[in-house]
């Protein structure tokens, strides 16, 4: 025996997307984002018993790339 299925007649909207999103959907990742671009733009304020070698790659790479960009 066979349970019926129902189909959804269409779509829950009126016609619009409407996508709200919670204030710490955007704010999280943009504190993030300024977090990590702080560190590469100044490795030495990073403290921590890290390796030493990170420290000498991220100032490679910000040396490559303010070397490009100027």
């Amino acid at each position: 025996m066979s349970a019926p299925t129902h189909s959804r007649p269409g779509p829950a909207t009126t016609g619009g997307v409407d996508i709200r999103l919670p204030w710490w959907a955007l704010a999280l990742p943009t504190l993030a984002f300024i977090v990590l671009l702080a560190l590469i733009l100044n490795p030495s304020d990073a403290s921590g018993g890290g390796d030493p070698a990170l420290g000498h790659l991220v100032e490679r790479v910000q040396h490559s790339v303010t070397h490009h960009m100027s």
